[in-house]
């Protein structure tokens, strides 16, 4: 089964500006794979300087977004991979977390990272399957 690389608007702009090789998804089959994203600014393609709480849901409507792109939802997610700097967000990142999720959360991790290579403080990547 051969993988497609789909293009996600303003998605894939922010990141040919930055020269990033990623795509924001891909899918093969009846299985998408959605890119870990920092927590772009919709309107300015600036990863943005907000506090946790905003980055994660920029990041959850980013996750959304690639998810619908490629012909699925939120419900079709089977596990999220979560990145963040600190435990010190893991109560506010929930918060939001559970609300894109509210009833029978997909598997999940969430994994302290103690270096990152950008100005933000959670990532998020993720399965889903049609």
């Amino acid at each position: 089964m051969k993988r497609e690389a789909l293009r996600v608007e303003p998605i894939s702009t922010f990141l040919d500006r930055r020269q990033a090789p990623v795509s924001p998804v891909t899918r093969a089959g009846n299985m998408i794979f959605v890119a870990g994203l920092p927590p772009f600014d919709p309107e300015t393609g600036e990863i943005a300087d907000v506090p946790i709480e905003r980055q994660s849901e920029l990041i959850m409507e980013q996750m959304k977004l690639c998810l619908e792109t490629a012909g699925a939802s939120l419900d079709n997610v089977m596990k999220c991979n979560v990145y963040c700097t600190s435990t010190k967000h893991f109560a506010a990142f929930n918060n939001v977390y559970a609300r894109y999720f509210p009833h029978d959360p997909p598997a999940r991790i969430f994994v302290c990272t103690p270096e990152w290579f950008g100005p933000f403080d959670v990532e998020i990547d993720c399965i889903a399957m049609m």
